[in-house]
Formats: C-alpha cells, sequence, structure tokens
C-alpha cells in the first residue's frame, strides 16, 4: 500500500504519563520500533495549543505513525500544560512558553529514565520556541525547528545557541505565515553552524502528502541519514 496520511504503521505504542516538577500529570505517546531498539529518539514539541496545536497535531502524528517503522526512531509526544487532545488532557493552564519550561524537563526525564537513545528536540511553531528556550538544559543531539514563529524566543536565546556545538536544523517554508526564509537567514544568522532549509512551496501547516513528506525527509536526514529514501509503499520494498 502506498503510505500516506496518518494511518499507522507496525510500532510498539504505550500510553505514558510525565511528571512535572511543579506537580502536573502530562499525557502522551511513546512509539518504538516493532522489533528493534531505536537507533535515535524524537522529542516532539507541538504547535501552540491556544491555537489548536497538541500532540496529534498532523506532522508529529505522521512522524508517529511512520518512522518508528521507516528509520527505527522512537518518537514521545505529548500534551504540554492544559492541552487536550483524544489521548487526553494535561493538567494545568497554558503559560505561554514560561512554565512549559518544567515540560521540556519533564520529558527529557522520561526519555533518560528509559534509556531512549540519542534524544533529539522537534519543535513545531511554538514547539520551536521551547526548543531554543529550554533545549540547551538539556542532554539532546540537537535540535529540529519546524516553522519557526519567533515570537517568544528572544534574540539573545537564539545567539545563545552559537557557542554550542549541538546541530541546528531549521525548516522554514517559502510561504510561511510568521517567518520566511530571508528573515530566518537574518535572524538565526547568530549561529554559525545552522543548517537552514528553505523549502520552495511550504507553508506554515505542511499541508498535503507532499509537504509532510519533505518534513519528514529532512528529519531523517538529520538524525538517522542511513534510513533514506524513505520507503513510500508498505510493506516496504
Amino acid at each position: 500500500m502506498e503510505i500516506r496520511g496518518p494511518r499507522p504503521l507496525p510500532a510498539r505504542r504505550e500510553d505514558i504519563e510525565l511528571r512535572t516538577a511543579d506537580g502536573l500529570r502530562l499525557v502522551g505517546e511513546l512509539a518504538l520500533p516493532q522489533a528493534a531498539d531505536p537507533v535515535a529518539t524524537l522529542v516532539t514539541l507541538h504547535p501552540l495549543p491556544t491555537a489548536g496545536g497538541f500532540m496529534d497535531s498532523h506532522i508529529l502524528r505522521k512522524a508517529a505513525a511512520r518512522l518508528p517503522a521507516l528509520a527505527d526512531l522512537a518518537v514521545l509526544r505529548f500534551n504540554t500544560r492544559g492541552t487536550s487532545s483524544p489521548r487526553g488532557s494535561s493538567e494545568g493552564v497554558f503559560d505561554g512558553g514560561a512554565a512549559e519550561r518544567h515540560d521540556v524537563t519533564a520529558a527529557m526525564a522520561f526519555a533518560r529514565e528509559r534509556g531512549l537513545p540519542r534524544p533529539w528536540l522537534v519543535g513545531w511553531s511554538f514547539g520551536t520556541e521551547l526548543a531554543l528556550k529550554y533545549g540547551r538544559e538539556h542532554d539532546i543531539e540537537g535540535v529540529i525547528l519546524l516553522s519557526p514563529p519567533l515570537h517568544r524566543a528572544t534574540a539573545d536565546e537564539v545567539a545563545a545557541w552559537a557557542h554550542d556545538e549541538r546541530r541546528v536544523v531549521v525548516l522554514v517554508p517559502e510561504l510561511d505565515d510568521y517567518l520566511r526564509p530571508a528573515e530566518a537567514a537574518a535572524r538565526f544568522a547568530a549561529i554559525p553552524h545552522v543548517e537552514l532549509i528553505a523549502v520552495d512551496g511550504g507553508k506554515h501547516l505542511w499541508v498535503g502528502e507532499s509537504q509532510t513528506r519533505r518534513v519528514l525527509d529532512e528529519i531523517v536526514s538529520a538524525v538517522n541519514p542511513a534510513a533514506l529514501p524513505l520507503p513510500r509503499e508498505w510493506p516496504a520494498a
């Protein structure tokens, strides 16, 4: 069958709960390769919950549906505080990216406790702000930023990555609603090693199978390039 949409490929999937330092319970899911150990881990941070973002926002849902099978990756998704999805509701209230620092820490603690290998933070829109603001505090290989708006992450917080050797991969849609490639190049210029990828025809929400595939391809290119090219059919040839 052609791999399209949110249909999940085989994986070990587990509903999980995270506990934050300020006493909240966050709900999520961990997806692992069905018959092998993961080679790396995606800790995903979803778009703005006050604009409909949650752990099931489509790129993150499709990453969890496909990448354990196609690229041997573990994919951790969760609802930040005050966010609800079909999985359930996380306790607390949205704090504009401030108290969400504890949510990122809880997710990274879970990954460490489970022994999940080579963690990366993968943020989308609002999630990129959390990755930029708090990612440097954690043992990660790098950050992958999808459609960063740079509304909450300050210039100083961006520039702080200049002296951090970990990778900063940024996917900027040509037709983004908030930050387009030329402006992104200027605002990320403080990071000499930034990998800025302008996506022709891309939009902030990455709608459509071609854009989904481009995003997932770029994620795998950064995290486990040996798995490329990703199959377009299942079972994979």
